[in-house]
């Protein structure tokens, strides 16, 4: 194995040295490169970087390649996956004939598309989730030995080239058809195509546990999609201020903590104070009259930021429109003040058009300075206006929500603080009327 040879050699650290030469040997040649290395070339401009066979131990100090595309660390002692959080326009990565044992640090590589992992030490596929665009893996000369380990590159639909020769799993008798049954999308494994014919004969024959396994894919996908619409939904609650305010969770989480109501509830003849339309039950109804109370006011704060919004794109490009108009025309009444300056062989005709031209270009600066002032003034407005307007808003809704809290207190078997040994608290939400505001400017 190439990478090993390195081991007699001393590791060697990913410097700023090290990146500028290699920037620069593979930087433009001849005329063009001299002129490259006398002005210097930004990390940030380079596109593809070589660094293969230098002996590296760490990935380190590519931060500043923010456009890199393509990266070739191939053939260097590199034990861990790391340092390229950063490399978010990376197509392509090479880290073939490496030390590493595990897949690691690709979370951020989402537009990545051709991965090679060819011989390291790898015992297992995972950690590639972020890689969604991914159609080339190569993992050949591992250590991979679990056929399961197919079953999770189903998720990347557009894998299309597969590499796993020289793994344990390799040596199975059922290999290829395996992968050609869990892997219906892949084109080529190994390096060679696969046959329409024999990826058919392969799912007639692994149908039985294909349909298995799409069966547990689908209800997967479903709980998933629940979690999520729920997750999505709680936040809408949150931002409403009414979470958990749709059922019995806010009873029941404090009736939870109530040991002594807990065991009243236990005696006998206290079971007949607990049939329908009991303090739980008007509790409960006047904990949804909040929730739907509040996601209509939800509602009222969302159409005013909607508004607000509005208004500042439509100020700021009425400011630009009018900036526009005044540059055309100094533009249209100068496109020949510079040639005929250039052309007048009178001195003093020479400098009276110079002057002349200096008036303009000072009034235009003047214009476009008292537009930058209308609008800063006009957006300050707006934005105090729509302050004032969110206060009001988040101010009426906390006054009639607390409004309907002393209704707790005067139900049935309650008394002034509800069940035995549970005091009611006040509604107190999580941020003033002016912080409200405040938090909704930050649009």
């Amino acid at each position: 194995m190439m990478n090993r040879l390195y081991n007699s050699l001393e590791p060697r650290v990913m410097d700023d040295d090290m990146l500028k030469l290699a920037v620069g040997e593979q930087g433009p040649q001849e005329e063009a490169g001299q002129l490259a290395k006398q002005e210097g070339i930004l990390f940030k401009d380079v596109l593809s970087l070589q660094l293969d066979f230098q002996n590296i131990l760490r990935i380190d100090n590519l931060w500043q390649f923010e456009n890199l595309r393509k990266l070739q660390l191939d053939n260097n002692i590199i034990e861990r996956i790391e340092g390229l959080e950063n490399l978010t326009h990376l197509v392509w990565l090479d880290l073939s004939f490496n030390n590493i044992e595990a897949i690691e640090g690709l979370d951020t590589l989402v537009n990545l598309e051709d991965l090679s992992l060819f011989n390291n030490r790898i015992s297992k596929i995972d950690s590639l989730d972020a890689l969604v665009k991914l159609q080339v893996l190569s993992l050949g000369n591992n250590q991979i030995s679990n056929m399961m380990n197919i079953i999770y590159l189903r998720r990347f639909k557009d894998l299309r080239a597969l590499g796993l020769s020289g793994n344990p799993m390799a040596e199975a008798e059922d290999y290829r058809m395996l992968i050609w049954a869990y892997l219906p999308d892949l084109v080529y494994l190994d390096s060679r195509r696969i046959d329409e014919h024999m990826k058919e004969q392969a799912e007639i024959k692994h149908q039985y546990s294909i349909d298995e396994l799409k069966h547990r894919e689908n209800l997967i996908r479903v709980r998933l999609e629940d979690e999520q619409a729920r997750q999505k939904e709680l936040e809408e609650h949150k931002a409403a201020f009414v979470e958990h305010l749709n059922g019995s969770f806010l009873f029941d989480s404090m009736y939870a903590e109530d040991v002594e109501g807990n065991k009243l509830a236990c005696l006998p003849s206290v079971g007949e104070l607990l049939e329908p339309l009991t303090y739980k039950d008007k509790f409960v109804i006047i904990c949804l009259n909040i929730f739907e109370y509040g996601l209509k006011q939800q509602e009222k704060r969302k159409a005013e930021l909607d508004t607000f919004n509005e208004c500042i794109h439509e100020a700021i490009q009425e400011n630009q429109e009018q900036g526009k108009q005044r540059i055309a025309k100094f533009e249209e009444k100068h496109v020949l003040s510079l040639s005929a300056i250039r052309d007048e062989s009178e001195l003093t005709n020479v400098e009276t058009k110079i002057v002349e031209y200096s008036e303009d270009i000072t009034e235009l600066y003047n214009g476009l300075m008292t537009l930058e002032m209308q609008l800063v003034e006009q957006l300050e407005e707006t934005i105090n206006m729509f302050e004032r307007n969110i206060i009001d808003l988040v101010g009426l809704f906390i006054e009639n929500v607390q409004s309907l809290y002393p209704f707790l207190g005067d139900l049935p078997w309650g008394g002034a603080t509800g069940p035995v040994g549970l005091s009611w608290p006040i509604l107190l939400l999580p941020l003033s009327p002016g912080e409200v505001g405040k938090k909704c400017l930050h649009f």
